[in-house]
């Protein structure tokens, strides 16, 4: 389990919506909201997202 919140821009998961109410969302748990999913995950559970998956070709 992170010690801290994933940086979701850099998640396997993590998709641009273009939708102006809603722009950011994580397919693996079906979020879709203004705030990152991370943040989202973390409100909702009290513990940082399990899914997180680097990009291939980041660091």
């Amino acid at each position: 389990m992170p010690e801290t919140a994933p940086n979701c821009l850099k998640c396997l998961h993590f998709r641009i919506t273009w939708e102006p109410a809603t722009p950011r969302a994580c397919l693996v748990f079906g979020i879709k909201g203004p705030r990152l999913p991370s943040l989202e995950v973390f409100a909702a559970t009290g513990r940082h997202c399990p899914s997180f998956e680097l990009k291939p070709g980041l660091k």
